[in-house]
C-alpha cells in the first residue's frame, strides 16, 4: 500500500477550559516601551496643533467681528506695563471742585507761579474782597508730565480736535511755565474780566473765561484774546 493513502492523524484543537459562569476577556499584548513613547509624543504633537488652531481661529473670529463692526483693534498691552502716571500735589494737581487760596505757598500750584503774576493776583484779590468777591484758584502751575496727562486724558474723552482747543501741549502751556492761573467761581471770573486789567491781568482765551495771565501793564487795555489753546 502506498504511504500516500495512509491517513495522517491530526491533533485535536485544544480550547481553553472555561469554568461555568466565567467570561473570557481578550487582553491585547502591551506595546514595548519605545512604542509607548512614540505614541505619547504623537498625541502631544496633535494636541499642540489642535490648541494652536483653536487660538488662531479665536483671534481670526475676533478680528473679523471687530472689522465688521467698524472697530479698530487696540494694540495688545505689554506683558509688564510701566506704572501709570497719576498727578499729585507736587505736579500742581488740585482736586476737581476744589479752590485753593492765593496764599497757599506750601502748594507747588501756587508757589511755582511767576512771582509777578502771583503778586498781581494777590493785589486784585484784596480789591475784589471789598466787593464781596473771593478769588479761588482751581489751577496754577503744572508740571510738564501733568500737562501731558491732561492732554492725553482729554483726547481720549472728547477727541483730539476738541481737546487741543482747551489743553495746550507741555511745550506751549502757560501753566507749565507758571504764567497762567485758572480762577473760580463764576462771579470771580466776571470780576477779573471787568477789573483785572487795572492790575495787568487779562483773560487770554475767548473760550476759557477762567484762564488769566499777566498780559498788559496795569491800567492798560488787554490785548485781543486768542480763540483757544491752539490759537
Amino acid at each position: 500500500m502506498s504511504t500516500s493513502s495512509v491517513p495522517v492523524p491530526t491533533r485535536p484543537l485544544e480550547l481553553p477550559t472555561i469554568e461555568p459562569g466565567r467570561r473570557v476577556t481578550f487582553v491585547p499584548p502591551r506595546p514595548s516601551a519605545r512604542a509607548s513613547r512614540r505614541v505619547r509624543r504623537r498625541r502631544l504633537a496633535l494636541a499642540a496643533v489642535a490648541v494652536a488652531g483653536v487660538i488662531g481661529l479665536g483671534a481670526t473670529v475676533v478680528g473679523a467681528l471687530a472689522g465688521a463692526a467698524g472697530l479698530q483693534q487696540p494694540p495688545m498691552p505689554p506683558a509688564f506695563p510701566g506704572a501709570v502716571f497719576t498727578p499729585s500735589a507736587d505736579d500742581g494737581f488740585i482736586d476737581d471742585g476744589v479752590q485753593v487760596s492765593l496764599w497757599d505757598d506750601d502748594l507747588p500750584a501756587i508757589s511755582r507761579l511767576d512771582p509777578e503774576l502771583l503778586a498781581a493776583m494777590r493785589a486784585a484779590e484784596a480789591r475784589a474782597a471789598n466787593d464781596g468777591i473771593h478769588l479761588g484758584v482751581t489751577s496754577g502751575w503744572r508740571s510738564a508730565a501733568y500737562q501731558q496727562w491732561l492732554l492725553d486724558t482729554r483726547i481720549a474723552s472728547v477727541g483730539e480736535e476738541t481737546a487741543r482747543a482747551y489743553v495746550a501741549t507741555p511745550e506751549q502751556s502757560r501753566h507749565v511755565s507758571g504764567d497762567a492761573i485758572d480762577i473760580g467761581p463764576v462771579d470771580a471770573q466776571y470780576w477779573l474780566i471787568s477789573y483785572g486789567s487795572e492790575f495787568g491781568i487779562c483773560q487770554t482765551y475767548s473760550n476759557e473765561p477762567w484762564h488769566f495771565e499777566l498780559a498788559t501793564t496795569p491800567g492798560a487795555d488787554c490785548p485781543p484774546m486768542r480763540t483757544d489753546a491752539n490759537g
